[in-house]
């Protein structure tokens, strides 16, 4: 898997309790791929302006021709807005036909990207297609 940098949102990290997003793609095609992870790329070129945001970090994994990201939030209704965007909402209409997407969404008392990572799978395992 091949992990990028974590952007920073305009809220900062603090001990309480915040919103974790996984949201996961499968491309049917290999040839969707670059063109999925640059619209995504793209996405997050503002991320240090979006209200709510405390940070992400997209991934992707050539060889399953999957990718994705995992984003924190300070709310619910912060991710709510973001998933609404017009933006996100054009990408996701692009690709509809030519990914499967998978998504777990979750509150924690306490962010740990290490724990996240290493949980992945399973939750997003046990998420509703």
């Amino acid at each position: 898997m091949i992990r990028g940098v974590a952007r920073r949102g305009p809220v900062p990290l603090t001990e309480g309790p915040v919103v974790v997003s996984l949201t996961e793609f499968t491309a049917r095609r290999f040839q969707d791929l670059p063109w999925i992870a640059l619209d995504g790329i793209r996405l997050g070129d503002g991320w240090w302006a979006m209200p709510g945001a405390i940070g992400v970090t997209l991934y992707v994994e050539l060889r399953r021709r999957r990718g994705g990201s995992l984003s924190v939030w300070a709310s619910e209704e912060a991710l709510r807005r973001f998933i609404a965007l017009p933006r996100h909402v054009a990408i996701m209409r692009r690709y509809r036909g030519r990914v499967s997407v998978r998504a777990a969404t979750w509150t924690t008392e306490r962010f740990s990207a290490a724990a996240v990572w290493e949980e992945r799978e399973a939750r997003l395992a046990a998420a509703p297609r």
